[in-house]
């Protein structure tokens, strides 16, 4: 079943750390986030790999969308 990884603050994508096909363990940095000048990483709920990376990097996100997409 597929695990779908949030944006757990409003910001900015700085950079994405993984990529489409790749496995990724519990605790890894997917994705970090820039929020008033302060980078939040975004780490894999669970071991899985990368179905779908549904942002770019520099693309404005709400608390709440859709990041990353695990199976």
């Amino acid at each position: 079943m597929a695990t779908q990884v949030s944006a757990h603050i409003t910001g900015t994508v700085w950079k994405i750390e993984v990529k489409e096909g790749e496995t990724v363990s519990e605790g890894q940095t997917l994705v970090i986030l820039e929020s008033m000048k302060m980078e939040m990483p975004v780490e894999a709920p669970s071991d899985g790999k990368v179905e779908k990376i549904s942002c770019v990097e520099g693309q404005a996100v709400n608390e709440g969308d859709v990041l990353v997409v695990l199976a």
